[in-house]
């Protein structure tokens, strides 16, 4: 990709929308956002027995202490 200077985060656009696409892109910001079914009793009875992998737990637990002590931007 060429960089031009702008951020590609959020680039000039390079087309205006239809507004048949600005609809449908509303549409779907405030459509109901749910799974396509609840999980089976196997599906439920797995998940209850997975362990948690002990460092990926205190990974999160530190990530969670170390979030709530934050104050103001850029800190983390």
């Amino acid at each position: 990709m060429e960089r031009t200077g702008q951020s590609l985060d959020n680039p000039d656009p390079e087309s205006t929308p239809s507004g048949e696409t600005v609809t449908a892109d509303r549409h779907d910001a405030t459509a109901a956002h749910i799974a396509d079914r609840p999980p089976t009793a196997e599906e439920e009875a797995i998940a209850d027995d997975l362990e948690l992998d002990p460092d990926v737990a205190e990974s999160y637990d530190d990530a969670a202490e170390r979030g709530a002590h934050i104050e103001g931007e850029g800190q983390i």
